[in-house]
């Protein structure tokens, strides 16, 4: 069993390399990438390609991702970067690093939190699919940041209700390029499938109804420090919002973020980092609030911005 993928390079990744194109573009690793390519998986233009070779806008680029028997195994193993702030009886509370998957899906061989919490002895509740119990948030592979997985069957009830309900405080930093006007306003535009393209997404008519709020904390000279409140939860939101505002996560090639800008600060992925995420905790119903820091990527990438001139 094989899962193709076809698309048409953007203009945002003119000149990368094959392998860089194909881990923006499907959130796989640069290795994993790579190995598809070396494997004869992948072709430009219908012609088999070199991992070092450059990819144009408008090519066709086609992956095969071979499966596995099962390619929603859930693979017990330590996840390098993965920290944990809270641990209780109810919940778990991590810091995800960029380049993990919340949990297994077709055409993603990398490593995932469930399987993490699965190495590392953690018992999740039994709710939801096989590969994904105990989940109720997810963040990109791409994005950082803290998230919280249930552990008892009541916490998932409660916690996937809260965000059902949109009372969980979803707070974000984003660096985007340039200077949102108003300095402090709301996106309210619906979002779905992009459709020509079924790996990203787009503001869209007839998609679901999806609200950011944001706030510039910082202004520098080529791009802005926003905080970034979501009130509904779509796949991408922050992303396609900010970049429909003309003002992309810096670095956000799959959604126009300048490709020279992204070189600058050195960043291979969108700067988009989950600081802090705050709900009623599902056993003593207090308030609490979970936290995490920048990065290193994204703190060198911010402190390249602010000594710009």
């Amino acid at each position: 069993m094989t899962d193709q993928r076809t698309v048409l390079v953007p203009e945002g990744l003119d000149g990368e390399r094959v392998d860089s194109a194909i881990a923006r573009m499907f959130g796989v690793s640069r290795t994993r990438a790579a190995d598809l390519i070396a494997e004869g998986h992948v072709q430009v233009d219908s012609a088999e390609v070199g991992k070092s070779d450059r990819v144009h806008p408008g090519a066709m680029l086609e992956v095969v991702f071979p499966r596995m028997d099962d390619p929603l195994t859930v693979t017990p193993e330590i996840v390098e970067g993965i920290k944990i702030i809270h641990d209780d009886d109810s919940i778990v509370v991590i810091d995800k690093p960029v380049g993990v998957a919340v949990h297994p899906s077709p055409g993603w061989s990398g490593p995932t939190v469930v399987g993490h919490l699965a190495g590392a002895g953690f018992r999740i509740a039994t709710s939801g699919a096989s590969e994904r119990q105990g989940i109720v948030q997810r963040l990109d592979v791409g994005t950082s940041g803290v998230m919280v997985i249930c552990k008892s069957e009541q916490a998932y009830s409660r916690l996937k209700n809260a965000f059902r309900q949109r009372t969980v405080d979803k707070t974000y930093h984003a660096l985007v390029q340039g200077h949102p006007d108003p300095l402090e306003g709301t996106i309210d535009a619906p979002i779905g499938r992009h459709p020509k393209s079924d790996w990203r997404f787009a503001v869209m008519g007839d998609g679901k109804h999806s609200v950011t709020h944001y706030k510039v904390l910082e202004a520098h000279r080529f791009a802005s420090l926003l905080e970034v409140h979501l009130e509904t939860g779509r796949t991408h939101q922050i992303r396609v919002h900010m970049s429909a505002t003309k003002h992309p996560c810096v670095a956000d090639m799959t959604y126009g973020a300048d490709p020279a800008l992204a070189r600058r600060v050195g960043l291979e992925r969108q700067w988009l980092h989950a600081v802090a995420l705050g709900f009623e905790h599902p056993d003593t119903g207090d308030y609490v609030t979970y936290e995490s820091g920048y990065p290193d990527d994204l703190a060198e990438a911010l402190d390249i911005i602010r000594e710009a001139h």
